[in-house]
């Protein structure tokens, strides 16, 4: 019974191991090597060091506003210092023992000994710093905004550019199977045909075309499949294949309309606008350091020679008021960055609009493009079927064969353009459509 209980305590155990384990493997190469759209851009962020990196920053700027939030708060220390002597001179112990005064030997009686031992807490509070602690917390605030939107900007480069590839690839993997249904039917044709010596020179030059397009196309599949690999950061080695619809997209969309998204979502748009607002956050503390400091501080301990029971306590507010030299040089330093970024803004937002009006007149094109290419192509593949059906394979067959092919390879390569396309408007306006 007890061998018993201890194999289920072992196998319960086990359980969340083996089921991580499984997860690591679930959507690895050798297991999942068909990658649907949202798992490659999901693999990609993960395995992204820029994204992470930005990750990381998001976490840092966090940080880095609890610090300044501990500003307001009173500063406490709790401290025990035991102590000792042998002076000629009275002394004053340095800070980090609490600055008290110890005396000379011939200041003390006979029966004193020269050791001295102290416990005690002090509290620090700031009641006015002329608006640094909350000019220090806002810059956190606005430091982690900049992060948070540079983590937006990555993101989005980083799955524009798993899209790009992952359609590339679908081209290519189209392709290829075409050229090979191609290339099959033409080895068909060809043993079929009765040609005059003339016409098969003829036919073996055109079958050799066919047969050179599969080839590239197999080339054309292999570049995009370690394309695709870059992009996930994943192993060269590894077998990938995508899935999904492969057709046109398309939009209705005003280009007016996706400009006003644009300096809404746009993630550079609010960096640089965050980037602004530290500048302006940077003039006002550079113009507080003219204004004093009020500070409250307190203190309990108790202390002695052989026992603790002398207490001292005090209560203290003080005014510090410092005197800066360089407040008029740092200000007009800071006026003059706040400038630069107010520019650098403009200048991101026109930049901005010039992506969105370009992206948007080629998903426009192509979006015309592929649905008259789509349409093309399937009249020459119904054209295709009725010749089969009603007439013998000659010399023009071939021909026609080769026409066949360049006609599905331009449609396919216009999806893939189309859907590129997209993708590109999609990172100009800093949403998904």
């Amino acid at each position: 019974m007890k061998k018993i209980v201890l194999s289920l305590v072992a196998l319960c155990l086990a359980l969340p191991l083996f089921a991580q384990k499984e997860y690591g493997l679930r959507f690895s190469s050798l297991i999942n090597d068909e990658l649907s759209l949202e798992n490659a851009i999901r693999l990609g962020l993960e395995n992204n060091s820029d994204f992470l990196l930005a990750q990381q920053e998001i976490i840092i700027a966090e940080q880095k506003v609890k610090q300044a939030k501990f500003l307001f708060l009173p500063q406490i220390a709790l401290q025990g210092t035991a102590t000792w002597y042998d002076l000629d001179y009275p002394m004053v112990l340095p800070e980090s023992v609490a600055n008290r005064y110890i005396p000379s030997n011939d200041s003390q009686t006979a029966g004193d000994k020269h050791q001295f031992f102290g416990v005690g807490i002090s509290a620090t509070q700031y009641l006015y710093s002329g608006g640094r602690f909350r000019g220090a917390l806002k810059a956190a605030q606005a430091n982690l905004k900049q992060a948070q939107s540079k983590y937006e900007a990555v993101k989005n480069a980083v799955v524009l550019d798993i899209k790009k590839s992952f359609f590339s690839l679908q081209y290519a993997q189209y392709n290829l199977t075409l050229a090979q249904a191609v290339q099959q039917k033409a080895d068909r044709y060809f043993k079929g045909l009765k040609l005059s010596s003339w016409d098969k020179i003829k036919a073996q030059y055109l079958l050799s075309v066919l047969y050179s397009e599969k080839n590239t196309a197999q080339k054309d599949l292999q570049k995009a499949q370690l394309a695709m690999l870059v992009s996930l950061n994943k192993e060269l080695n590894a077998p990938i294949k995508v899935k999904g619809e492969f057709k046109p997209a398309t939009l209705n969309l005003d280009l007016a309309y996706l400009n006003l998204w644009s300096l809404e979502f746009r993630p550079e748009l609010k960096s640089a606008i965050y980037a602004l607002e530290l500048d302006s956050l940077a003039i006002d503390l550079a113009l507080s350091r003219r204004y004093p400091d009020i500070i409250l501080t307190g203190s309990y301990e108790q202390l002695g020679v052989e026992d603790l029971n002398d207490v001292n306590k005090q209560i203290s507010l003080a005014v510090r008021l410092p005197i800066p030299y360089n407040v008029a040089t740092q200000t007009a330093q800071r006026k003059a960055e706040q400038k630069q970024s107010s520019l650098r803004r403009a200048a991101i937002e026109d930049k901005i609009r010039v992506q969105v009006a370009e992206s948007y007149a080629n998903m426009v094109f192509w979006q015309n493009e592929a649905t008259a290419r789509q349409a093309t192509w399937q009249e020459v593949q119904k054209l295709l079927s009725q010749a089969e059906n009603s007439s013998r394979a000659d010399l023009s067959a071939l021909e026609a064969l080769h026409a066949y092919y360049q006609t599905g390879r331009d449609y396919y390569e216009g999806i893939r353009q189309n859907l590129s396309s997209k993708a590109s408007l999609e990172w100009a306006i800093g949403r998904d459509l």
